[in-house]
Order: C-alpha cells, then sequence, then structure tokens
C-alpha cells in the first residue's frame, strides 16, 4: 500500500467516525456493573485521591486517550491538541498508527509531540502486522524518534478482514510481539481495536512477556461499521455488515483479563467509556487504566459543547464524585467496592467458565 493511499485511507477512518453511525448496537455492559450507594461515606470531596502509576509514572488519574487512527492530513493538528489536553491533566496519551513514518520518516513531525505532554506517559503505536514485515530494531524506533515511553501494539483482525485491502494472514503475532517485548525492555502495551481479548488471549500475551493489555471490548465504536461506509467491494461491505457487532463486550474482557493475569499486568478497558460513571464501574470489574477515543475526538468537530481539556477534566470530577458516593477514597479501596452484575452481563457470568470466579 503507498503512503497516499495509506493518508487517504487514515483521513477517510476520522471523517467515518466523526460523522456517520458506527457505534455497536449494544453497550460494553458497564451499565451491568452496580456499585453500592454509600449515603455516609465521611468524605470530603477533595480528599478523593485518584493518581495512579503507569508506565513508571505518575498520572493524575486512571485515564488515556487511546490511539486514533494515524497518517491522515491532520494528524499533527490531531495529536498535538490531544496531547497538550492529555498533559495538561496529567493523563496518559497515545498517538495514531505510526506505520507511514516506517516508510515516510519526514512524517515523524506528525507524531513528534513530546514537548506537549513533557513529563507525562506518552506512547507510540504500530500494527501487530507490521512487526512481521519490519526489524525490532525499526520497531524501536518508533518510540525513540517520538520520545515515547512505549509503544501500543494494535490487533485487528475483524478490522482487516473488511478492508478490500487488508490483512488475510494473521499467523506469526505472538511471536513477533515476544520479540518486541523483548527489545523494548517490557515498555509494551498491546491492544484490541474494538473487538476484545479473551481471558485465554490476555494470558498468552502475558506469558509472552506483555504487562499492558488494553482489551477495547465491543461497545464502542465499530471498525467493521466503519469500514462499511467505505466500502464499494460487495464482498467486504457484506462481510462488514455481518460484523458490525462482532466481539466481546468490554465489562466481560475487563472482568476476565483480570482473573486471567498476574496482579503485576495492567488491564486498560476501553470500548464505549463515555464518562466518570463509566471509569469507575471499569476499575471496579479489575481495570487499572481507563481508555477512551471517539468519545474526546468528537469534542475537537468545532461545534458547541467541551473541548478535550473540559471533557477530561468533567470525566476525572464525575470519577471523584462516584469515588465519594461509594466511600472510596483511593483507587485500591474502589478496587473492592461491593457491586452487584445485572441483566446480560450475569448471564455472561452464569453461561462462562472462564467467568466463575468473578459472581
Amino acid at each position: 500500500m503507498t503512503n497516499d493511499s495509506i493518508s487517504q485511507r487514515k483521513a477517510d477512518h476520522l471523517s467515518v467516525v466523526l460523522n456517520e453511525d458506527v457505534g455497536f448496537r449494544r453497550t460494553n455492559l458497564l451499565e451491568c456493573v452496580q456499585l453500592e450507594h454509600c449515603a455516609l461515606p465521611e468524605l470530603d470531596l477533595d480528599q478523593v485521591d485518584t493518581k495512579t502509576n503507569f508506565f513508571g509514572k505518575l498520572l493524575s488519574a486512571p485515564l488515556m486517550i487511546t490511539s486514533m487512527t494515524g497518517g491522515a492530513e491532520h494528524t499533527a493538528e490531531l495529536n498535538a491538541t490531544l496531547a497538550a489536553a492529555a498533559g495538561h491533566a496529567g493523563i496518559a496519551f497515545s498517538v495514531g498508527s505510526q506505520r507511514v513514518m516506517l516508510e515516510k520518516p519526514e512524517t515523524v513531525r506528525d507524531f513528534a509531540v513530546r514537548g506537549r505532554i513533557p513529563d507525562g506517559v506518552l506512547l507510540g503505536n504500530i500494527g501487530a502486522q507490521q512487526l512481521l514485515e519490519y526489524r525490532p530494531e525499526q520497531i524501536k524506533s518508533l518510540t525513540e524518534l517520538i520520545e515515547a515511553d512505549g509503544l501500543c501494539i494494535h490487533l485487528n483482525p475483524a478490522h482487516e478482514l473488511t478492508q478490500a485491502a487488508g490483512e488475510r494472514k494473521f499467523s506469526g503475532h505472538l511471536q513477533a510481539i515476544r520479540a518486541c517485548v523483548e527489545v523494548l525492555e517490557g515498555r509494551v502495551l498491546v491492544k484490541e481495536t474494538g473487538n476484545g481479548i479473551l481471558p485465554r488471549v490476555a494470558s498468552q500475551l502475558a506469558t509472552a512477556g506483555v504487562k499492558y493489555i488494553d482489551v477495547s471490548g465491543a461497545g464502542g465504536t465499530s471498525w467493521p461499521r466503519v469500514e462499511f461506509h467505505r466500502q464499494s467491494a460487495v464482498l467486504e461491505q457484506g462481510l462488514a455488515t455481518a460484523l458490525g457487532d462482532w466481539g466481546l463486550p468490554t465489562a466481560v474482557c475487563t472482568l476476565g483479563a483480570r482473573q486471567t493475569c498476574p496482579y503485576d499486568v495492567k488491564v486498560i478497558a476501553s470500548g464505549g467509556i463515555e464518562n466518570g460513571l463509566d471509569v469507575a464501574r471499569a476499575v471496579a470489574v479489575g481495570a487499572d487504566i481507563a481508555g477512551f477515543a471517539r468519545s474526546i475526538l468528537r469534542t475537537m468537530d468545532g461545534k458547541t459543547g467541551p473541548g478535550p481539556a473540559e471533557f477530561i477534566a468533567g470525566v476525572i470530577h464525575q470519577l471523584k464524585a462516584v469515588m465519594l458516593l461509594t466511600g472510596c477514597q483511593d483507587l485500591s479501596e474502589l478496587r473492592t467496592v461491593r457491586r452487584m452484575y445485572t441483566g446480560e452481563l450475569q448471564d455472561w457470568l452464569n453461561q462462562c467458565s472462564w467467568l466463575q470466579t468473578a459472581k
């Protein structure tokens, strides 16, 4: 694929995500996590502590702006604006896919945003397929060139299959990830792109040395549905329609990953995270960090409403309020707060053997 076609595809992705109905028709099931209300918290709001450690640095809240599409015309502006908002709020930020940098090195300027987030957690990003096409040292350079703290590797088989020119071969990725973990000395986050990570897959990644796993479950943006709006080929368009709601809900994936992975593995819950209540519920079921993408991207469309910085501040304020209302002073207490699982999530718990211990 040429650099020009990569850039056009990325630009199409941004446009479709912002302007079309590309959400899942079902939820991430976090609304099925009911947290116990405490009417007598004996706690002041300014005593609530949301700080946490991530990639060896302290975040003000367990939040991350996750990877959005990279290589489009407005990549530099997108990365700079969001990195500045993340830096101001003290949360983590990952740039979009740096694939274009491997083929067109001068585009490093579009991703070099360390100056916008000088002391915060900044992560690079590349697809698992590129690990097979380039040497580990070349992949490592993606972090070095932008002074990133680590690298996100994204897994997206459902998305690739719904692209006419997408990948069709997915073997060898686990070994390539293991090699990347070694050369980057563990500074690797592996993520899905909206269809979820099974506990079995999370366990494979942890065994390969991955210490950061973003389950990126179903319930947010559906990338097969995004591709439906881009495709003219009947075969891929039909597949995109069929797979529009494919995947495992975020709540299910988060519960499963936390049960399966050692506790030194950080679990990131993304996929349909919209507000501070979603974040609190995600943390309560096992997430160390909650990630969001489309919800903050929508704040950059120039329409009335909060901008990125205001959106993040609102999410943190909502998270603190929920923590107070559950009587939790810090995140460690939130992870053990009493809760009840209802509706479809309870059905998952009843029927999936790998979720039984969460009941």
